[in-house]
């Protein structure tokens, strides 16, 4: 469901609360977090019920969600689960965002934030608790009415049905009378049989919108006087603006103003041609400091002298301390027949969003701003937003628009910060929206990494131990918004390790070690964050060790997950799926690789064709094990995503840096995968009936070293660094 994004008055959570239950045709529930989970909910009001789920006199249901939709589809499996609890056709079901108030916090990260495909997986229980509640309730309004016991009453497609007396009541016309009744604390939930929608393949429902276009994205907000900006900023990280002439952009027709950031130059116009036109007049002064000394061999050079220089610290599993890993590995390692050592390498990378940053801002009339942002981490733009205006968060009123694919990017605030100053500045309402350069030249990239692998191995090639050292550059460490983004649930080192950390092979004594190595590039999230560069750097390795053993490399990963379960349900059936160790055409080879993140597991092999350098690439099979699955049909989509999104990265993705800025400039410097040459799919979700998992993030990981994998079973020699067309490859389509 999309909300029309207009200028609407701005209201705080005790107007909007108080609001809602003074509605005379609306049913407004909450549902009771978990104490653990409350977070800030617990301590500042006192009491965990929050408002969530509102009922209007038409029956449809609108559910008060803190999830961005980013194209993930979780707003339809929002209305699945809903549906079912309350006994409703499912398209009688929206959402719509909560204010950014700490009681609507996602539990498991404290922040009203959605990444680490959390959006459904962190909150499907306390979902099926608001629909259950609600149930409960109109089945009480509805016997108190009739004068029955609310035990002789069921509901039945969006209604309150007694069927003993063949009387019927609608889900709106009870709305008013349920609200006053209080929820109760541990609602009965359908038992599983009872399900109608969830695990089943459902159609999305904002997908209409953005077929025809009625779909509000954050470039498409309109407001009353708006005009749009257009940004420069520093082309070098950490440069500051010394000076500009705002005459040449003032004299272009159209162009109203000129505003100076610490660090960029804005130009606002009545519409966005006439603001690049003025920018593009523009000759700024920049500070560069020592900034222009950077460039891509010095960071490479950097990362592997931290792994020589031994920085690398443990990080230890639960069950052990760094001293007794350290303790174990070395003694595993020195009494080893032999060691086998590789070094792995991948480079920055862009996100690429395909709608660019953009934020529209409007001062209030009590001294706030109101934004319109395409966002995925409402709570922390909102105190940055607050904090580079000098004003109370209380002030910033945040609306969120549907975003034009985030992949970790939108996690950042810079560019609702930015959106704020320029309008205050300005006077007048405007949307800035940056340009495709400046957004590939100013990201918050992955960060580079390079990896030193080792194992020791007994006479007979089986693992005794094995070590993992990784350096990179840590999270936002050059942001100006620090303070703010550094905020974590998790230390920003452990973003690094990921799939090295959660290793779930068997390989006798085993450490992770990562050395944070900040070298003057702005890093963030990127989609499936560590487990991008360090699936590629495990897989290829234990696909070396396969090669060492002598092994088939689905053979030797089967001995060594014996106590995976999981990993090994999904490598067995990528295996069958595809007829792996079946002969395969002239040219034709295929690899393989598993990975693990956000509580699921998967595997993929891919096949491609290989005439020379000139690759195809022909079928991909993935299995994933994400536990409970609401939508399949949604699965199978963000796995092919996914892995298109990962299988681009590998094949041609890269950020160099020279004279101490980015290189790339459009998409013909970052090209994207093509329908053309795209492979094949069979996406296999298995349903195991675990704990729900993530599946966002989760068809990234395994691609590139699937590939990599492949790319050695057709030359016979290993490519241990990325993008693969710095080895000479090139790729159809």
């Amino acid at each position: 469901m999309t909300a029309l994004m207009t200028a609407s008055p701005r209201v705080g959570r005790r107007g909007f609360l108080q609001g809602m239950a003074a509605s005379a045709a609306s049913l407004t529930i909450g549902f009771h977090l978990p104490a653990k989970a409350a977070g800030p909910a617990a301590a500042t009001d006192g009491a965990l019920v929050n408002a969530w789920l509102r009922i209007g006199p038409d029956g449809f249901v609108t559910v008060l969600s803190n999830v961005s939709e980013l194209g993930q589809g979780t707003s339809s499996a929002i209305a699945q689960v809903l549906a079912d609890e309350l006994d409703l056709d499912w398209s009688r079901v929206g959402t719509a965002h909560a204010p950014v108030e700490a009681p609507y916090f996602n539990p498991l990260i404290q922040q009203y934030a959605v990444w680490g495909s959390t959006g459904m997986s962190t909150q499907f229980e306390a979902l099926r608790k608001v629909g259950a509640q609600a149930r409960a309730m109109l089945v009480q309004a509805a016997a108190a009415r009739w004068t029955v016991a609310p035990e002789s009453c069921a509901t039945r497609d969006g209604a309150v049905v007694h069927d003993a007396s063949g009387r019927s009541l609608g889900y709106g016309d009870l709305a008013v009378e349920a609200a006053k009744l209080t929820p109760p604390a541990e609602p009965a939930l359908k038992p599983k049989e009872q399900w109608r929608y969830i695990g089943k393949g459902m159609p999305r429902l904002d997908l209409p919108a953005k077929v025809d276009g009625s779909a509000v994205f954050g470039v498409d907000v309109a407001l009353e006087g708006l005009r749009v900006a257009t940004i420069r900023q520093a082309p070098v990280f950490g440069g500051r603006l010394l000076s500009v002439d705002e005459g040449p952009a003032l004299a272009v027709k159209g162009v109203e103003k000129v505003v100076r950031l610490p660090d960029a130059v804005a130009v606002v116009a009545r519409g966005y041609w006439q603001a690049h036109k003025g920018i593009e007049a523009l000759s700024p002064v920049w500070d560069t400091g020592d900034n222009p000394k950077l460039d891509s061999a010095g960071v490479s050079a950097r990362l592997h002298a931290a792994l020589e220089a031994g920085e690398a610290k443990t990080f230890p599993r639960r069950d052990q301390d760094p001293a007794a890993q350290e303790a174990a590995t070395k003694q595993a390692l020195d009494t080893a027949a032999t060691r086998f050592t590789r070094t792995y390498e991948a480079p920055f990378l862009h996100h690429a969003t395909l709608e660019p940053m953009n934020g529209t801002a409007r001062m209030t009339a009590d001294g706030g701003v109101e934004l319109w942002l395409p966002t995925q981490n409402q709570s922390q733009g909102r105190l940055a937003i607050a904090a580079a205006l000098g004003i109370p968060a209380e002030k910033v009123t945040i609306h969120t628009t549907l975003i034009g694919g985030g992949f970790g990017r939108r996690i950042e605030v810079d560019y609702g910060v930015q959106a704020a100053l320029i309008a205050k500045a300005a006077g007048v309402p405007v949307k800035l929206i940056w340009s495709r350069e400046e957004d590939t030249g100013h990201g918050f990239y992955r960060p580079a990494a390079v990896a030193r692998v080792t194992a020791g191995l007994d006479a007979d090639r089986t693992l005794k131990g094995m070590v993992f050292e990784a350096a990179a550059p840590g999270l936002f460490p050059y942001s100006e918004l620090g303070k703010v983004e550094r905020n974590r649930t998790m230390p920003v080192e452990f973003t690094g390790l990921m799939y090295a950390l959660r290793l779930p092979y068997a390989v006798g004594a085993y450490r992770a070690a990562y050395a944070r190595t900040d070298v003057g590039v702005r890093c963030g999230f990127w989609r499936s964050v560590g487990d991008s560069q360090n699936a590629f750097f495990v897989e290829s390795f234990i696909d070396e060790l396969a090669v060492e053993a002598g092994a088939d490399p689905v053979d030797y990963r089967r001995r060594l997950l014996a106590q995976a379960p999981r990993e090994l349900g999904v490598l067995d059936a990528v295996a069958a799926a595809s007829g792996w160790g079946a002969a395969l055409p002239k040219g034709v080879h295929r690899g393989i690789a598993l990975s693990r993140s956000n509580g699921s597991s998967s595997a993929m092999v891919i096949e491609i064709g290989v005439d020379g350098t000139a690759v195809t690439l022909r079928k991909v099979w993935f299995a994933i094990d994400c536990g409970l699955c609401v939508n399949p049909d949604s699965v199978k989509r963000q796995i092919e995503g996914g892995v298109i999104f990962g299988l681009t990265a590998a094949m041609t993705g890269k950020i160099t840096v020279a004279g101490g800025a980015v290189e790339q400039g459009n998409f013909h410097d970052v090209p994207l995968m093509t329908m053309a040459g795209a492979p094949a799919f069979a996406v296999m979700v298995l349903e195991t009936g675990g704990r729900m998992g993530g599946v966002g993030e989760e068809g990234v990981a395994a691609a590139a070293p699937a590939l990599a994998n492949a790319l050695f079973r057709a030359t016979g020699n290993r490519y241990r660094s990325l993008p693969l067309i710095d080895h000479g490859f090139t790729f159809a389509g």
